[in-house]
């Protein structure tokens, strides 16, 4: 039985905690619902879910539309959960710092699996023993954003000896485009929809958006369109 439940049981008021609940995939092959069991577990702890951002963008982006979409939706006191901080991000440590810094600004607090928390420890500190809290609050915060960091640029060095290695041998064809998603953004483009608002309901970041108008627009006018 959940704490909110037996609170229920003692007949206490109850103030859940309000929690946005961030989920973030980086490739067309991952998928989303891996991840959905953050929205029950958020539950389960007593929390009201007031929404739920689902991303297919990579975590070194920090132009990810949805990532911003919440940070313009948090007010002070709500909880930004997710899966693990890589979901949050993989961007290089300063740039990690400031998105952090921002979530923080709008008076949200970061909610992730195997982030300590010493908030409710902090609360009741004083003097000396608060200021070392709190030196090691960031410390683990910061060792967890860089640790979601190295993971990212192993990833890239492993894919890029794979790349290397492929081509080498003659086996490497590189990426095809995804014709459906291209076909998309050139239809939402050519509808007045804005570069943003279009990343957003594709799921794409605004760069690629860019990337692929510029390229349909090029091509329209080398056929003479």
């Amino acid at each position: 039985m959940s704490q909110a439940n037996i609170n229920q049981q003692r007949g206490e008021v109850i103030h859940p905690k309000i929690a946005r609940i961030y989920l973030r995939v980086s490739t067309d092959e991952q998928d989303l619902r891996r991840q959905e069991r953050v929205i029950e577990d958020a539950r389960a702890a007593g929390c009201y879910v007031a929404a739920v951002y689902r991303e297919k963008a990579s975590g070194a982006r920090s132009d990810r539309p949805e990532l911003m979409r919440m940070i313009a939706d948090l007010q002070p006191g709500e909880l930004v959960i997710a899966e693990k901080m890589d979901r949050i991000s993989r961007l290089p440590l300063g740039e990690a710092d400031r998105l952090v810094q921002t979530i923080r600004q709008r008076g949200a607090k970061l909610a992730v699996p195997g982030l300590v928390d010493l908030s409710e420890v902090l609360a009741e500190a004083e003097g000396v023993t608060r200021v070392v809290l709190e030196a090691m609050q960031e410390m683990l915060l910061r060792l967890s954003l860089q640790m979601a960091r190295e993971d990212y640029e192993d990833r890239r060095e492993r894919q890029k000896q794979g790349i290397e290695q492929a081509k080498a041998s003659g086996r490497y064809r590189g990426r095809k485009p995804n014709h459906k998603v291209h076909e998309r953004i050139v239809a939402l483009r050519q509808g007045g929809t804005s570069i943003l608002e279009t990343a957003r309901l594709v799921g794409c970041s605004p760069s690629h958006v860019k990337k692929v108008w510029l390229h349909y627009t090029s091509t329209m006018v080398a056929d003479g369109a």
